[in-house]
């Protein structure tokens, strides 16, 4: 059996979504120290709708991949869809990671709640904090 599905490798290959943008509406930045994986997300929203998402990531295979594919899966959502993504459904998306890697999954997901995060909070939005990574308590240390 391969270590990668093929999903995991077309994402890795030829990642969607790459790059940043200027004047972005949402930034998050998650890395973690154990491995050296940096994802940076940039979020574009416009009534209250991600019209446009970007990633940077420094790491391996399993982060590309998983960075990409969390910019795919909530590519034209709205705000709260995106809140909704967990790494489960973006591991599912890719049709499995290995166990070892599975918290290249978890970074993608703090890496678009941070960037919704720091939307509210640039915009005076009011949030239920709860719903977001926290930084003391979280396997992965936010980096902004």
């Amino acid at each position: 059996m391969a270590l990668y599905t093929d999903t995991v490798m077309d994402h890795f290959m030829h990642p969607r979504n790459v790059g940043s943008i200027e004047n972005a509406d949402g930034v998050g930045e998650v890395g973690n120290a154990k491995c050296g994986d940096i994802m940076k997300i940039y979020l574009k929203i416009d009534d209250n709708r991600i019209t446009d998402v970007k990633f940077e990531t420094f790491g391996c295979g399993s982060a590309i991949a998983s960075s990409s594919m969390a910019t795919e899966m909530i590519k034209g959502k709205t705000i709260d869809e995106a809140l909704a993504l967990t790494n489960k459904e973006v591991v599912d998306a890719l049709g499995g990671l290995p166990v070892h890697k599975l918290h290249c999954s978890v970074l993608a997901e703090e890496a678009v709640k941070s960037a919704i995060q720091d939307y509210y909070e640039k915009n005076g939005i009011e949030y239920d904090k709860t719903k977001f990574p926290c930084e003391e308590c979280c396997e992965s240390c936010r980096m902004v």
